[in-house]
């Protein structure tokens, strides 16, 4: 393994839906060392099947640093997540503030599948954070993902994030019939984009 990545979900759906196992198999091919985390709320959902929301952002990104800091120092290591995961890992990495030295920090690059732009159909847009990015913050996204579509995402630009689209993808990645492609064809392209990154990283 090159390198480990650690993994965490969207609001809705655990690390064990089929979105998560898909995409950590396709990382996988990569030679990279995916470690799933669930919060603590969706740990407390599947035990108790109950409709738990997530609690506030601060919360879950102190959930996140206490996940980072127990993570294994054998590998570069990489902080991802699907949707509100992704927004969390940029939430942390905004909060960076003292990180200067990249080739110092264990963290290399976060990593956001989906990313919330804004709610649906709202203007209420999530990326005032993203002008403190320390990291290198590479977005994988739809093409006509409802949290931010390629028309919406026109002309805008932030230090230190970069966006990798998907063909006709919708928010979980799946495209439209007429395209000929499947999710998992879909998420085997952001495997990929995620594997090219890493390697420009490490080399």
């Amino acid at each position: 393994m090159k390198a480990h990545l650690l993994l965490t979900h969207g609001a809705g759906a655990s690390c064990q839906s089929d979105f998560m196992q898909s995409l950590t198999m396709a990382l996988q091919q990569h030679q990279i060392q995916v470690s799933l985390f669930n919060f603590s709320y969706m740990q407390q959902r599947l035990a108790n099947q109950s409709k738990r929301p997530p609690p506030r952002a601060a919360l879950l990104v102190a959930e996140l640093a206490d996940a980072i800091r127990a993570m294994p120092a054998d590998l570069p290591l990489f902080v991802a997540g699907k949707s509100m995961g992704g927004r969390v890992a940029t939430l942390w990495a905004a909060q960076q503030a003292n990180v200067t030295d990249l080739a110092e920090s264990r963290v290399k690059a976060v990593f956001a599948y989906g990313y919330p732009f804004h709610p649906p159909k709202q203007s209420t847009w999530r990326t005032e954070h993203f002008a403190d990015l320390r990291y290198p913050v590479q977005i994988i996204q739809g093409e006509r993902d409802p949290f931010g579509t390629t028309a919406e995402l026109l002309g805008k630009a932030w230090p230190n994030v970069t966006i990798g689209w998907l063909n006709a993808a919708d928010h979980d990645f799946v495209p439209l019939k007429r395209t000929g492609l499947t999710q998992q064809q879909l998420i085997t392209q952001a495997a990929q984009i995620t594997n090219r990154v890493i390697d420009a990283i490490l080399t």
